[in-house]
């Protein structure tokens, strides 16, 4: 019998997987990274740059996925 505790760790990563392959389908991979966030102005690590089309930083991104988030709801 599967606990609460197991369904709940598949349930993330469903999650999980769901958000990654909603960002990559959204995603342009093959333009130019900048080289600081368009948000902050901060440096972005040379291998988050190498992804190509990144705009923000980790962080950066993050609140705007937030953001995005809760407007879907």
């Amino acid at each position: 019998m599967t606990d609460e505790c197991d369904r709940a760790g598949e349930l993330e990563a469903l999650a999980n997987q769901g958000a990654l392959q909603h960002q990559l389908s959204r995603h342009n991979f093959d333009t130019p990274s900048r080289t600081h966030c368009a948000d902050c102005d901060d440096p972005i690590p040379k291998k988050r740059q190498a992804l190509g089309g990144v705009t923000r930083c980790a962080e950066c991104q993050g609140f705007e996925d937030h953001k995005a988030k809760q407007w879907a709801r």
